[in-house]
């Protein structure tokens, strides 16, 4: 298992098959474990790397709270890309994976052939939205992570297919990297160029209106909405998602 060292942080990904590139971010509080029902059907025809994010996972959890950003979660993004020689991948995730892809095709649209979007959304346009985000859901987070330490995470899906070392990473993840700052993503949402799958489970009710905004907006998308389940769709229903992804990456490669 790979490890790549940034500024001496020791950041963890795996790489499977042989291919054109595909990388996929989980989401917040999950590891890269959350695409092990994904890794035999995307690895076939491609080579699919799977990565944990600063502060979750094999990752470090470095102290400095300067380190969780999404600035250096799409540094991470190319630097991983770097050390498997990849010029340009597919770039996906789940939730806040999803969120840093599009970051990472706004910094970085020469290196993404194509945008994969599982159960996420855009951020926000207005500031009292992103302030009402920040408090309620990010900031919240990172203090009962403080608080109660790895517990504070719950129980769902792809919370319990992963494993932590770090509740403090977490937290500093939390405060740095799922928390919103601007809106310079979704303001870019109607310039992506590249071919984009927007994908949500039929019961990710938080999410449903921003899917269907990305689907409005982005002009060279493929909307799916996977049947029986939540928010992590590949989880709870990796039939349908594996289907609908392959279908999405045949019909460009």
């Amino acid at each position: 298992m790979p490890n790549i060292d940034r500024d001496g942080v020791s950041i963890h990904y795996e790489a499977h098959g042989d291919g054109p590139a595909i990388i996929l971010s989980h989401g917040y509080g999950a590891t890269s474990q959350m695409w092990a029902g994904q890794i035999d059907v995307l690895s076939a025809d491609h080579r699919l790397i799977v990565w944990d994010m600063r502060g979750h996972g094999l990752t470090d959890s470095p102290d400095d709270p300067a380190c969780y950003s999404e600035a250096e979660t799409v540094a991470d993004i190319a630097a991983i890309l770097d050390a498997e020689g990849a010029d340009s991948a597919v770039i996906g995730g789940l939730s806040l994976g999803g969120y840093m892809s599009l970051a990472f095709q706004v910094a970085h649209p020469d290196r993404t052939r194509a945008l994969m979007l599982f159960d996420t959304g855009p951020g926000y346009n207005n500031p009292k939205a992103r302030e009402g985000w920040n408090t309620g859901m990010a900031i919240p987070r990172a203090e009962a992570l403080e608080r109660d330490g790895l517990a504070a995470l719950g129980g769902s899906e792809e919370v319990r297919v992963s494993t932590h070392r770090s509740a403090e990473g977490l937290a500093n993840a939390a405060r740095g990297m799922l928390a919103q700052f601007d809106n310079r993503i979704i303001q870019s949402l109607a310039t992506i160029p590249q071919p984009t799958l927007v994908l949500v489970g039929e019961n990710d009710k938080p999410f449903l209106a921003g899917t269907d905004y990305m689907a409005n907006k982005i002009p060279n998308n493929t909307h799916v909405v996977i049947p029986n389940a939540g928010h992590a769709a590949n989880i709870d229903n990796p039939s349908d998602f594996n289907e609908a992804v392959s279908s999405f990456l045949k019909s460009f490669d």
